[in-house]
């Protein structure tokens, strides 16, 4: 099967940016401040044009390796037109997050961690790094970002 024409850097770009927009869900990967075994979690996301909100238990894996780290790597999307995210993360306390961003959290994901018994904190992650591609042919050019700046304007 021959895959399709590799995307421009445009195309990629506008692509990555239409997934962030719509997409919910990524696998969100996390490791301990000792260099422990990674973890791995599907994780509900909003994106707000710059920055990714998700939220998980605070005393779950994720939830202390991103507090003890402050970095995290997403994966979204499938396989075969995936993107990539390694980001800073910063924890808030549900107490902290604006109302209306909770809001959008719940709306957008189906969930509200703010209704629950389980004490949760929700992560803003800061793109630094994004990467996004399809097949083979996409391998070079890949990096849409940069150090937290797109390598492909507008």
């Amino acid at each position: 099967m021959t895959p399709p024409p590799a995307r421009t850097a445009e195309q990629r770009k506008k692509d990555t940016l239409h997934r962030l927009e719509h997409e919910v869900d990524a696998w969100v990967a996390t490791a301990g401040e000792d260099g422990g075994a990674p973890h791995l979690v599907p994780l509900s996301f909003v994106w707000d044009g710059a920055t990714l909100l998700i939220a998980t238990p605070a005393a779950s894996p994720t939830g202390r390796n991103l507090v003890a780290t402050g970095r995290a790597r997403l994966g979204i999307g499938p396989t075969r037109d995936v993107v990539m995210v390694e980001g800073t993360v910063r924890a808030v306390a549900p107490e902290d997050l604006p109302e209306e961003d909770a809001e959008v959290f719940a709306g957008k994901t189906g969930f509200d961690p703010r209704r629950l018994a389980t004490p949760y904190l929700y992560f803003t992650i800061l793109p630094q790094r994004i990467q996004a591609w399809r097949e083979e042919n996409e391998l070079d050019g890949r990096e849409l970002m940069r150090d937290g700046a797109w390598l492909v304007a507008d």
